[in-house]
């Protein structure tokens, strides 16, 4: 088995290009590109037939295993225009990230620096797709999953690598505006031991419900707790969640059950940059109240890839309401917004060396 490199990639570009769309008017996820990246791979060649080709539907047999089984996994970041040229956040961590998923799911890894180059090569053909309105940006989406037409409960012998990409707006539609939280005590999204700490899809599928419990009851987002005692705070959401108690900023420790973040890495490392006091540890749900009735829970926020930061304004278990500083967005949680946003876009100084510049 050979490694692949970036000559090894085949290139079929579309004859029928489409109409980019309006720029103002752009959901999450909903547009995609006109090409995408797929390869595949199987136990006798390894990965193999790299290729860029038109975005197009895929044929899957009914028997499909992951249709079946769940054997797939993704990753999430994005692309944009910083001072004229298409940059990345990162983009190595995640190729990093989809390996230790695709690990932990039995699936094949990727070469990171090939599925970089890849991943580069299709931003060069479709860079004209990269939004340049205020809060936009080209998501990119890879992901793996298995292809065997078997429903034998085992890992796939043929699997599938591919990338695709989508212009989007910001995720949630108020911007940087707090949100209402729902403290769940019912379902649990992961436990120390299972598939928590990778993005692996049936984790989504599976906070399904008490997303939609949270909804019912007027909230944006549920707040989860550990899978054991149902105790300790994990995510909010799909994201990695942080707060200021008394001049401090607390986040969960990562333990097996919440996913690693970029996002949630990068702003530690900010805060700290910038000289705060960042704490990760176990935090139980019972600290944040007394924090919040002892008037020392100073702000609260969400972290990703789609949102970047989003504030919280208010929390509630289903007996007692906790309103974050007036139900407003903090100073920090702007701040910290602000600066790694500013980096992103060419705005700010990258003294971390974390951009990506698709064209050298």
């Amino acid at each position: 088995m050979s490694k692949l490199e970036v000559k090894d990639i085949k290139i079929e570009l579309t004859k029928n290009p489409k109409e980019k769309p309006d720029q103002n008017s752009l959901g999450f996820g909903k547009l995609f590109t006109d090409h995408m990246f797929e390869m595949d791979w199987n136990e006798n060649e390894g990965w193999h037939n790299p290729r860029i080709v038109e975005f197009a539907n895929l044929s899957l047999s009914p028997a499909n295993a992951t249709l079946h089984y769940g054997q797939a996994v993704f990753e999430g970041m994005k692309a944009y225009i910083a001072n004229g040229d298409a940059v990345l956040f990162r983009p190595w961590e995640n190729f990093k990230r989809i390996n230790k998923s695709a690990e932990r799911m039995v699936l094949p890894t990727v070469d990171e620096e090939f599925a970089l180059a890849a991943l580069t090569e299709l931003l060069k053909i479709d860079k004209d797709w990269i939004p340049t309105a205020e809060g936009t940006s080209l998501y990119v989406r890879p992901f793996m999953f298995g292809t065997d037409e078997f429903l034998g409960v085992k890992p796939n012998s043929n699997v599938k690598f591919m990338i695709i990409l989508s212009p989007s707006g910001a995720y949630f539609k108020g911007g940087l505006e707090p949100n209402k939280i729902f403290v769940e005590d019912e379902y649990v999204r992961a436990v120390r031991g299972g598939t928590g700490f990778a993005k692996a899809a049936g984790n989504y599928a599976g906070s399904f419900l008490g997303q939609n419990k949270a909804a019912k009851l007027g909230y944006a987002q549920t707040l989860w707790l550990d899978g054991v005692e149902q105790k300790y705070v994990e995510e909010v959401g799909a994201m990695n969640i942080f707060f200021k108690i008394d001049g401090k900023y607390v986040t969960p420790e990562l333990n097996g059950s919440i996913l690693p973040g970029i996002t949630r890495d990068s702003i530690i490392q900010l805060l700290k940059s910038n000289g705060e006091n960042v704490e990760e540890r176990k935090i139980s749900i019972d600290e944040l109240y007394d924090a919040a009735d002892n008037g020392k829970l100073e702000e609260v926020f969400g972290s990703g890839t789609a949102a970047v930061v989003s504030p919280v304004g208010e929390l509630f278990d289903g007996k007692k309401k906790i309103v974050v500083n007036n139900f407003e967005t903090g100073k920090g949680t702007k701040a910290i917004y602000n600066q790694l946003t500013g980096i992103q876009l060419g705005k700010v100084e990258d003294k971390f060396g974390w951009i990506y510049k698709v064209e050298k």
